[in-house]
């Protein structure tokens, strides 16, 4: 399989053609007439490159425009009126998501298109972001073994479909600064760059990371291409001054921690 690094993936909102208002004989407009109303593809009509779940599921959350991830909350659009539209439309009524987040649930289900479930949907991820936003270095998950790594992973990880390659940044004190979804694919070791394992560690001034990926299979055992892979990522660390405290592999509900196994590192 072909691997696909996601860290140069840009943030990008599909394109979304509309049909233009019908044209009586002559070239005389009828857009007064309700068959001229604009409407837009569904999302399921879209290239699936191009909608924002697989865009998600391919290169992670934070390569989503604020449409996108809004999108993804409401789930569903309204006739004539995809979901993606729907969410670029609220975002603009209230001036992007700070106006968004100032609304109250009932001027939320006041809203053309947003019933009850939807609007708690909204306020439940504005609530989560803002609870995260408001985190203190106490409140930070802490790494102080390879089973603290794996509660971050093990669920979601383990029912990936194809490979996912992620790193973790941690401080001084073992806290996580930062999660990034870097490849999915393949991990291969002939295609993946330490540069772009570190870049992450080096902008957040990170002395540690953290590699975790997963096994289809559902089987953890590391492979020997896996180990090289670590030991290639270790030797990189050393010479950045970036600790790569280790790698887990994650299997179906199990997981291998190669520091554990002495598996690429020395």
């Amino acid at each position: 399989m072909t691997l696909t690094s996601t860290s140069t993936i840009p943030k990008i909102m599909p394109s979304v053609p509309t049909v233009s208002p019908l044209l009586g004989s002559g070239g005389r407009s009828i857009s007064d007439d309700s068959s001229s109303a604009i409407t837009h593809p569904a999302i399921r009509d879209f290239p699936s490159g191009e909608r924002p779940r697989e865009r998600l599921e391919t290169y992670g959350a934070g390569h989503l425009s604020n449409s996108e991830l809004l999108a993804i909350l409401l789930r569903t659009g309204l006739e004539g009126e995809n979901v993606l539209v729907m969410a670029s439309r609220l975002l603009a009524e209230f001036g992007g998501l700070s106006g968004l987040s100032r609304i109250t649930f009932d001027e939320m289900c006041d809203l053309k298109g947003i019933s009850t479930a939807k609007a708690c949907q909204i306020l439940a991820g504005i609530e989560l972001g803002r609870r995260v936003a408001s985190l203190t270095p106490e409140d930070r998950v802490t790494i102080t073994s390879p089973s603290d790594l794996a509660k971050l992973f093990l669920a979601e990880m383990s029912s990936f479909d194809r490979e996912h390659l992620r790193v973790a940044t941690l401080s001084t004190r073992n806290q996580v600064l930062g999660i990034e979804d870097l490849y999915s694919g393949s991990v291969n070791a002939a295609l993946i760059r330490p540069a772009e394992v570190f870049a992450t560690a080096v902008r957040r001034n990170a002395p540690q990371i953290a590699i975790v990926h997963n096994h289809p299979s559902g089987d953890p055992t590391p492979s020997n291409e896996d180990v090289s892979i670590t030991k290639t990522l270790v030797d990189a660390g050393k010479l950045l001054d970036i600790e790569v405290v280790d790698h887990l592999v994650i299997g179906q509900g199990k997981y291998v921690s190669m520091r554990e196994k002495k598996l690429g590192f020395s």
